[in-house]
């Protein structure tokens, strides 16, 4: 009710007041997808963390102002432009969109290299992670959040596959060690040392390169990409609450540890929801530890699966929402339009996205 509460409030004074104030100042009347973009602006007020550039000089002429060209770019993301050149073109073209972006005269659109440079200066600094974790901390940090779903989706890459390095096998020696013989220990599996770990430790080390990989899709058919993997933890309203990107080749089961940690550090939730990729002891005793119910659907491994119980099925029904939110990412907000190269840029590209949907969800499940 508090959420709702502060929300509607923020729309009405949008709706009130600053409506009918930019249909004053701009020289033709909103349209739906621009009053749709206002609000969303509104919402996540990305201007406030535009990061300063390095390139900051106190002699000849000022570089553009970052705070407007983050704005554009979350306008690039909500208006579905693919490419930094057309989201410029219509920001020359459309007297409407380039004042709420907060360019007042045409002369005052950069040129695409700025634009460029820029994205660069905000995938840098972390930007779409660091405006994304203050409104979830802000809107949802005092609610308690029923369950929370886990998955992850394919990204498709614009650039080449990094090619894979071979490990070198050790040679093992076979049967048991004779007396007084000591045998170096195994290596310990990633969800093990994970568990010991931080949520920034534990992403930091995880690969996020530009690889290939293969995943089942609904049906149950395997499809392969080149590119990445943007794991998801979704509440029940469609809402993103944290992001990891990694390389496509990385396990679901790899990334589920970090984000228990790193969700449950902005929110309180109780159930964690996920598919039978990340079936496994390590994720299941992290869950319990962190104080949360975990309901994950089996993997048989061969064997024959024990069903969920009645009620943990009917709680598990509710994982669809994270499905929902990928295709929302996908299909409205630009999450199969990566036209960048590199971890950090196309993170920024997807998080630029989910700030978008964030806001537009926002406004739907508060109206």
């Amino acid at each position: 009710m508090r959420l709702k509460a502060k929300v509607s409030w923020l729309m009405e004074a949008v709706q009130q007041s600053l409506f009918p104030h930019l249909d004053e100042c701009l020289p033709a009347p909103l349209t739906e997808p621009e009053k749709r973009l206002v609000k969303i602006l509104e919402l996540v007020q990305i201007e406030k963390y535009a990061p300063v550039s390095a390139n900051r000089q106190w002699l000849g002429r000022p570089i553009k102002e970052r705070e407007s060209i983050a704005r554009a770019f979350i306008a690039k993301a909500v208006l579905r432009y693919k490419h930094t050149r057309s989201l410029r073109n219509e920001l020359l073209s459309t007297p409407n969109l380039r004042m709420i972006c907060g360019f007042s005269r045409r002369q005052d659109v950069p040129s695409e290299s700025t634009f460029s440079r820029a994205f660069a200066e905000c995938a840098a600094a972390g930007l779409g992670n660091l405006v994304h974790d203050t409104l979830v901390k802000e809107h949802l940090g005092s609610e308690l959040i029923g369950h929370v779903s886990r998955d992850s989706t394919a990204i498709i890459g614009r650039e080449k596959p990094a090619k894979k390095i071979k490990k070198a096998k050790v040679a093992k020696k076979r049967g048991r060690p004779a007396k007084g013989e000591k045998r170096p220990p195994a290596e310990p599996k990633r969800l093990e040392v994970q568990r010991s770990q931080s949520a920034p430790e534990a992403i930091a080390l995880l690969p996020a390169v530009c690889d290939r990989g293969t995943k089942k899709n609904a049906k149950g058919y395997k499809e392969s990409w080149n590119g990445f993997k943007l794991h998801l933890d979704v509440n029940d309203f469609g809402l993103p609450l944290s992001a990891v990107l990694t390389s496509a080749s990385v396990h679901d089961s790899q990334v589920a540890v970090p984000l228990m940690k790193l969700t449950s550090s902005k929110v309180t939730y109780c159930y964690d929801l996920m598919d039978a990729a990340y079936d496994a002891v390590q994720i299941w005793e992290q869950s319990k530890e962190l104080g949360h119910v975990p309901i994950i659907d089996r993997n048989p491994r061969g064997k024959e699966a024990l069903p969920m119980a009645p009620h943990e099925a009917v709680r598990y029904n509710e994982r669809t929402t994270v499905e929902r939110c990928n295709g929302r990412l996908k299909d409205e907000f630009g999450g199969c339009d990566v036209q960048v190269r590199g971890p950090d840029k196309v993170m920024m590209h997807l998080m630029f996205g989910i700030l978008a949907l964030f806001a537009d969800q926002l406004t739907k499940i508060t109206g």
